[in-house]
């Protein structure tokens, strides 16, 4: 199960970084996400999430002491 909450958290800051590239416009394509800022917002959101998985599986590593 702690594998695929890391998993987890590694896609939703990949996809992030994508969404925010795309909603931006700094990476250029066919899609409807191009220059769209609700993308670059969503992107944001997806990055917060994955790094507080993350942080909470760090906290959990730890040992007591």
């Amino acid at each position: 199960m702690h594998r695929t909450r890391t998993i987890l958290a590694v896609v939703l800051i990949a996809t992030g970084l994508v969404w925010i590239g795309q909603g931006l416009g700094l990476l250029r394509g066919s899609s409807f996400m191009v220059d769209d800022m609700r993308w670059a917002l969503a992107g944001t959101v997806c990055i917060v999430a994955g790094a507080g998985l993350g942080a909470r599986l760090m906290r959990q590593r730890r040992p007591p002491g």
